[in-house]
Formats: structure tokens, sequence, C-alpha cells
């Protein structure tokens, strides 16, 4: 495995992806705008070789991996390889953007509070296994909730259970559907508050005692 340890000027985020990358867009946008602090996506990682992720990436000039599960036998074997990756792109940050595929716990032990996710709901609602997708916002309508929102929290061995980073509110519309939901939610909350919480990691703002985060001004 590779060493870690090398000066910098900046915080390596590594980005993992499955699908269109439409969060890993909100993130370039906003590296664009100079507002990851002293962070910068150094690589965007695909579960999915056909990835529209991939796309974006290769037009902001990111480099980019595939790893499919497909080609491991396991989710051990799989999580191994990731780990790897994580060490070869010297990772400081690891951030879930839409990344369907299971890690196991090897992950988080390797980096812990150091990998995040954002969850299209405000947890504890609505989230853990089989929360995912348009499943969460069509389980949001069928409950009736009057707000939902997202969550960007740290990622550890328990299913959308690590330390909440930060949550924004959505109000939930009469007439929406699952898609006019999910779509309202990203643009919303989703898209605002991930490129936050990098920010806030990559500038030595967060710290967590136990199941809490506490932000620093």
């Amino acid at each position: 495995m590779a060493e870690q340890k090398h000066p910098r000027a900046y915080k390596n985020i590594i980005v993992l992806v499955s699908g269109g990358g439409t969060n890993l867009q909100a993130l370039i946008d906003a590296q664009e705008r100079g507002e990851l602090g002293s962070g910068k996506i150094t690589c965007v990682i695909s579960s999915k070789p056909d990835a529209y992720a991939l796309v974006r990436a290769k037009n902001a000039g990111i480099p980019s991996r595939v790893i499919q599960r497909k080609e491991y036998p396991d989710t051990a074997a799989y999580s191994a390889a990731m780990l790897e990756a994580f060490y070869e792109e010297y990772a400081d940050l690891i951030v879930q953007a839409g990344f369907m595929t299971i890690l196991d716990e090897t992950i988080c032990r390797a980096y812990p509070n150091k990998m995040i996710n954002v969850h299209p709901a405000l947890i504890p609602s609505f989230c853990g296994k089989g929360y995912y997708g348009l499943h969460v916002h069509e389980a949001a309508l069928e409950k009736g909730v009057k707000v939902t929102g997202a969550t960007v929290h740290f990622v550890n061995e328990i299913c959308d259970g690590g330390p909440i980073i930060l949550q924004k509110a959505v109000a939930v519309q009469q007439d929406d559907t699952p898609e006019t939901l999910q779509r309202r939610v990203m643009e919303e909350a989703e898209w605002k508050i991930l490129p936050e919480a990098v920010r806030l990691f990559c500038e030595d703002k967060i710290k967590v005692q136990g199941s809490k985060v506490l932000i620093q001004a």
C-alpha cells in the first residue's frame, strides 16, 4: 500500500459514484467557484463503467477509475480493492455521491470520520436498508410528511447511522410525485449541504464527539 504521509497544499477528495453524478456535479461546480476550501477533487471512482458521472469527471479534467463489483467474488474482496485505490490516491476525504455498492466495515475503520454520504431525507426518518433513490421519496409521500430534506453524515458500520454533519429541510407540496420531490430535495438541499460539508471538513472545522458533530465557526 502506498504511504499516505506527504506534504501538499490541499486535501485530496475522492468521490464515489454509480450513476448520473448530479451530486458530483454540485461538488465540481462548488470547486470551480472556490467553495471547497482547501479541498480538491483529485479522483472519481465509479462502480459502473457506463456511469454518466464519469463523463462529468472527464469534462472537468478530473482523473477517474472504474472498480466494478462484479469483478470481485464478495464484498470483502471488493472493499479491499477500493481501500487499495484510496491509499493509492492519497485520500483525505471520501465522498459517497450516489454510490450504490456496499462496502464493508474495513473502509470505515481505515478512514474513521473521513468518509461522508448524502442521504435524501432527514435522518433518522426514511433511512437504513432499502431506503435509497426514489424509494425514500415514495416512503415520505406515503407517510404524508409535510417536511423532508437531506442529510450529510459520516459513514460508519451502520447504514445511514454515522454522525450527522448537516441537514436541510424541504417542504413537501400536496401535488408532489416521488420524481418532483426528489428533484426539489436535490436542488434545495443535497446540492447545497454536500459541498458545504466538504468545505467544513477540508477547513478542519468539524469535530466529532461520540455520535455528535460540532462545527466550529
